[in-house]
């Protein structure tokens, strides 16, 4: 068996799920899965499509043998992240200046609702600019507050790796926010 195989075979294996561990999985997971994704898409249609796309997926992993053993959860993270990710490959990366249309939205909602809306959109915008990994490490440990380990096991990378990541992110958020501010 080659190495490839051998990896594989420890990730995945021909686990049969019954109907209400699946019903179960679904009730533990879709809400979380609902913020995660409509926190990186900033749109609740967009968020409903990968939820779905993503328990789709994972039933015909399931269906056809090779679902999960081991960390359902980092799993179905990993299935809607590639989901995210292949969405916004197929979209322009938007600008980091993002103009608000201020008119109407000043009269409706107080000035803080909008500036709070204004940064995260600024913040999302940032995240776009980093590699996939990094990206994926800062929403997991940050947005979702995962620990290194549950991260580290998400990517199948070590716990240092993904320190290493996160670190390396960090800065580079930084870098990118501070120069949007000048």
């Amino acid at each position: 068996m080659r190495a490839g195989n051998q990896a594989e075979s420890r990730l995945f294996n021909t686990i049969v799920f019954d109907r209400q561990t699946l019903v179960t999985i679904y009730e533990q997971h879709n809400a979380e899965l609902y913020r995660y994704a409509y926190r990186l898409l900033g749109d609740s249609a967009l968020a409903e499509d990968c939820v779905s796309e993503t328990f789709s997926r994972f039933l015909k992993a399931v269906r056809d043998g090779i679902g999960p053993v081991e960390n359902v959860r980092a799993y179905l993270y990993r299935v809607a992240h590639n989901w995210i990710t292949d969405h916004y490959r197929r979209q322009p990366i938007p600008p980091l200046s993002l103009e608000a249309d201020m008119h109407g939205a000043m009269e409706a909602n107080p000035s803080q609702l909008v500036a709070g809306q204004m940064e995260q959109d600024r913040v999302r915008a940032a995240l776009l600019h980093l590699p996939a990994d990094q990206r994926q490490v800062i929403e997991l440990r940050f947005i979702e507050d995962w620990s290194h380990e549950a991260v580290a096991a998400a990517l199948g990378k070590s716990v240092e790796a993904t320190r290493a990541l996160q670190h390396r992110a960090i800065i580079a958020l930084r870098r990118i926010l501070s120069e949007d501010k000048s």
